[in-house]
């Protein structure tokens, strides 16, 4: 089989392939140095305008920054595997090292289409995000109950003590004050009730804007997390209902995550714009953990949900992690074609 039916399989397979090399002066500085198929899912740029250029120039920024530290990695002896969502693809992504003569040359890269799931896989998937919508009912169910069922009567309650009191007042100051301390027992029961009605009503968002419910989930999170917890949330942002609550609820299952699995000291939530459209950012610098995993079926629950919600609202969803520098959770609104 000659080279040109080699470069024809790779030209015309499904996927995509590429091979990176360093600048022979600085091992992280890399090049595309051959592209079979078609880049664009991946890396946001067609073949022409990505081979033979640096990673740093060919692409946008935030992505060149993402990759060049894969690159570096990989260059030195890492394989990375990788699970990232565009739009309605999911794709499989591996990144490893290409040796010749015993010495790392290149970072080379395969990626795949892996939308179309295995049978026993989509039923799993159907079955657990078929939970999760059952989850949402009950969840608004039991927020409904507590807002106007168990809220009304404890206030009802303290209003009851309000009377008692200023019937009282008069003839037992002592019981009075029994009676402002069962009441202030009471404002605080009250206030675990609406904010843990507010914590299960996924409709929330809708009414109060984003910024203002993930400054009530910060509030909740720096309650039982030691480390610092940042909010940075572009005020000028006009964000749709529907995508605002998906990016609440990933927001939600990604600092879950940072603070129950990855030991960090610090959380950052960020909601901005760039060239690439509106995106959500929920970073760590936590242990991190092995991408290969996404591959390998060992999604957690809270990984699932995210996919989920990034489903609904049509977000693109990338999760990144490594030892080094925790885990970067990014859900972007594409871009209107």
């Amino acid at each position: 089989m000659d080279n040109a039916v080699c470069f024809a399989l790779l030209e015309q397979s499904p996927g995509c392939q590429w091979i990176v090399g360093p600048w022979p002066s600085d091992k992280r500085s890399q090049v595309f140095e051959r592209i079979f198929g078609e880049p664009s899912p991946i890396f946001g740029r067609p073949s022409n305008e990505l081979q033979g250029r640096a990673v740093a120039e060919a692409l946008d920024p935030e992505m060149a920054a993402a990759w060049s530290e894969r690159f570096a990695r990989v260059l030195e002896g890492e394989t990375l595997t990788l699970r990232e969502r565009r739009g309605n693809t999911t794709w499989h992504i591996t990144v490893f090292p290409i040796r010749l003569e015993g010495e790392i040359r290149y970072a080379g890269g395969m990626a795949r289409d892996a939308t179309a799931w295995s049978k026993a896989e989509q039923e799993l998937r159907y079955t657990v995000l078929g939970a999760l919508k059952a989850q949402e009912f009950e969840r608004n169910m039991a927020s409904k109950f507590l807002h106007d069922s168990v809220g009304q009567n404890l206030t009802a309650f303290g209003l009851q003590l309000d009377l008692i009191r200023m019937d009282l007042e008069t003839d037992s100051a002592e019981i009075c004050g029994r009676i402002v301390e069962i009441q202030k027992l009471l404002e605080g029961m009250m206030e675990e009730v609406r904010e843990y009605s507010y914590e299960l009503n996924p409709s929330a968002v809708e009414r109060t804007g984003l910024r203002t419910a993930l400054d009530r989930l910060a509030g909740r999170i720096r309650g039982r997390f030691a480390g610092s917890l940042r909010l940075n949330v572009d005020p000028s942002l006009k964000i749709d209902k529907k995508i605002a609550s998906a990016m609440y609820q990933i927001s939600q299952e990604a600092v879950e995550n940072a603070v129950q699995h990855s030991s960090c000291s610090a959380i950052e939530i960020a909601v901005k714009s760039s060239r690439t459209g509106t995106f959500l950012e929920v970073r760590d610098n936590g242990k991190g953990f092995d991408p290969a995993g996404l591959l390998g079926g060992c999604r957690g629950l809270g990984l699932l949900s995210m996919e989920h919600y990034a489903a609904q609202a049509g977000l693109d969803l990338s999760i990144a992690s490594n030892r080094e520098t925790g885990t970067t959770v990014r859900a972007v609104v594409p871009e209107a074609s």
